[in-house]
């Protein structure tokens, strides 16, 4: 298998499940600007992060590539018709749900240059909508050691990308049961594999205040 991979991104889903599932995997590395490249758009039309190679084929996606795994492998995922199984696909989808207002904070704090370009108001309407999404998080895990009842799963490595992004634009302090699952999750030998295989982030300060108007 080789993952395509930009350091910060949604392919942390996909290389911490691979992790735990303990399937060997080769990792390339991009930059923002090698996305609309023509052997890379080859892959994933939309030209986003993460690709898999897999089974002679490329999957694009990181929900997709993340279904796709467990089923092949036919672990960390309740099975259809089992306990479970639909909030498994509730909270695996809404992980992108959340993941598309931290993609909007990253472009506009991150992305944009110069600094001027950026909209403030565009700033603070998307903080307001992954703080919504962020409170309906830290509802579902307060109480729980996992996503799931079950336990670990899948859907809890979906939220290690949106986890990690968040705190840049979120004070953490607001979040105690999303924060107490990160320090379990970062505590799992497989997380802590994907954590010093990725080798950084796409983020140049620890937190992003909204400049005044």
């Amino acid at each position: 298998m080789h993952l395509h991979h930009i350091p910060g991104a949604r392919s942390f889903r996909v290389a911490w499940l691979l992790e735990e599932l303990g399937l060997p995997y080769e990792l390339t590395e991009y930059r923002l600007g090698d996305l609309r490249q023509p052997d890379f758009l080859a892959r994933s039309p939309a030209g986003k992060i993460p690709a898999l190679d897999i089974d002679g084929t490329t999957v694009f996606e990181s929900g997709a590539i993340v279904e796709l795994l467990t089923e092949r492998e036919g672990r960390l995922a309740p099975k259809p018709g089992e306990v479970e199984r639909a909030p498994f696909l509730e909270w695996l989808h809404f992980a992108e749900t959340q993941a598309a207002f931290i993609q909007n904070l990253n472009i506009q704090h991150v992305v944009i240059r110069p600094e001027t370009a950026r909209s403030v108001v565009t700033m603070k309407l998307e903080t307001k909508r992954l703080a919504f999404t962020a409170r309906a998080l830290e509802s579902r895990l307060t109480g729980r050691e996992h996503i799931l009842d079950r336990g670990f799963s899948a859907a809890d490595c979906m939220f290690g990308f949106n986890v990690r992004a968040m705190t840049h634009f979120l004070p953490a302090a607001d979040y105690p049961a999303i924060m107490a699952w990160w320090d379990r999750m970062r505590a799992r030998p497989a997380c802590a594999r994907a954590l010093d295989r990725e080798g950084g982030d796409l983020f140049d300060k620890d937190f992003y205040e909204i400049p005044d108007a």
